[in-house]
């Protein structure tokens, strides 16, 4: 079973956005990139960044973070679990930036270590679940050309901050009660969609209660418009907040169709 090697601050010196340089919160004040590398008999160069979700408030990096970077790491895929900060009024100068900021870092990160780490600095992806998959989908579409992933991975992702189908704590927590439609529109990542937005893998389940699945659908519509090569599976039970669905007999197979996914993306 494969275990983090290393774990990696991602300001070590100064953070930026930030009004207070104390550091005791790890979530908050001191964001780290957890390093799991496979076995280098396996290692086929891959790397993901993976964003856990949590509505911007706590971060669920058992089962959307080490959990995945586990299953990752024995199909021979480097995995690395971001613990991007939580918008925070009192601890940054504009809190809806701070998660972004991390995010890009990360990917600098690892394409900076590359080398190091065996892995190919043109492979490496993000994977976000639900808040998660927000952060995940702005990076993949507010990238510059040193931070933008090569693909994208959305587990029942939070899209839209516009009111029909956001999910409100998340876009409450990550932009405030009192926001600017520029603001909203802005972070609406189905508005936001490039023609070099990466290629996409998404999996939601149609009976969401909480994302609802309008979201990736929205996306899906927003990536075929800019010739962005999307996969979509949409499951009609499954909930909000499944993993890995390991006790779900049918949607326990998206991992397996994922990895056919960038196994057909790389011809491996």
């Amino acid at each position: 079973m494969s275990a983090a090697q290393e774990m990696v601050e991602l300001w070590p010196d100064q953070i930026p956005n930030s009004r207070d340089s104390l550091r005791t919160d790890i979530q908050r004040e001191n964001p780290t990139i957890q390093v799991f590398l496979p076995s280098k008999k396996i290692a086929n160069g891959l790397g993901v960044l993976i964003c856990p979700g949590g509505s911007y408030s706590w971060l669920a990096d058992e089962h959307e973070g080490t959990d995945l970077a586990k299953f990752f790491n024995g199909r021979g895929i480097a995995a690395f679990v971001l613990r991007y900060r939580l918008p925070d009024p009192e601890k940054d100068v504009e809190p809806h930036k701070s998660p972004l900021q991390d995010a890009k870092r990360a990917i600098e990160i690892m394409r900076d270590g590359a080398g190091k780490w065996n892995i190919d600095p043109s492979k490496i992806g993000i994977l976000g679940s639900s808040a998660g998959g927000h952060l995940a989908s702005t990076l993949g579409t507010h990238f510059e050309a040193a931070n933008r992933p090569d693909f994208m991975i959305l587990l029942y992702p939070v899209v839209t901050m516009r009111n029909d189908y956001t999910h409100s704590g998340s876009r409450g927590n990550l932009l405030g009660n009192e926001v600017s439609q520029e603001l909203v529109d802005q972070f609406s990542n189905e508005l936001q969609v490039k023609e070099n937005t990466p290629p996409t893998f998404i999996v939601h389940s149609a009976n969401d209660g909480i994302v609802p699945v309008e979201n990736s659908l929205q996306l899906v519509s927003a990536l075929r418009k800019k010739s962005v090569p999307v996969e979509l599976h949409v499951y009609p039970k499954g909930g909000h907040g499944f993993g890995l669905a390991l006790n779900k007999p049918r949607l326990k197979n998206w991992p397996n169709m994922m990895i056919e996914w960038l196994n057909d993306l790389y011809k491996n």
